[in-house]
């Protein structure tokens, strides 16, 4: 784990990455569960609780790949990736992943995959799952398909470490989908 960037280790970028998809993770857990069982969020902050959560939620969100990114550079050509084979993991990575991002926002747009069911389970719970566009083909388009963009980077930059985290990320998004967002689902769908 050679390398460094502003005057910090790869490891420092690396612990820090990490600690970015921990700390997203725990703060989604711990504010839907909150609000979905107890409604604390709305008690506490009335009609603006989604909003100061998305707030949170998307800067903890974006910290991701740009930690990711950072870490990516300060550990890059650590890998070496044949050309053709460099374009073609782009390539492979990049499509889905845009189809999927494509795809949240013109068919189950940004507030559902922030959680917006999580704040309003009677509205939403009466709301058709989606099933077009990525989603006709997954019925998890966003951790299958638009988690491949978090590789970009250490594909980009040759990085060992980027594609290790990017890895630990891919991985851990399933522990949320699992623990998290599956029983959720089917306490406010009724599946």
């Amino acid at each position: 784990m050679d390398g460094s960037l502003f005057g910090y280790s790869t490891y420092t970028w690396l612990i820090i990455s990490l600690l970015s998809a921990i700390v997203h993770q725990l703060y989604v857990l711990f504010c839907w569960r909150l609000e979905l069982y107890y409604k604390y969020l709305s008690k506490n902050y009335g009609k603006n609780a989604f909003s100061y959560y998305k707030k949170i939620f998307t800067v903890l969100i974006l910290s991701r790949p740009i930690f990711i990114l950072l870490l990516s550079i300060s550990n890059s050509n650590s890998l070496y990736i044949g050309p053709v084979f460099y374009w073609t993991i782009i390539i492979l990575l990049l499509i889905p992943g845009i189809y999927a991002q494509y795809s949240v926002a013109k068919y189950f747009g940004y507030d559902r995959a922030f959680g917006i069911d999580h704040f309003e389970p009677e509205i939403y719970n009466k709301i058709p799952l989606v099933n077009e566009g990525i989603f006709k083909y997954t019925s998890n388009g966003m951790y299958v398909y638009a988690f491949f963009l978090i590789w970009l980077p250490g594909i980009i930059f040759e990085s060992q470490a980027g594609i290790l985290l990017a890895l630990f990320h891919h991985l851990y998004i399933w522990v949320h989908y699992y623990f998290t967002e599956l029983p959720d689902i089917r306490y406010i769908y009724r599946k």
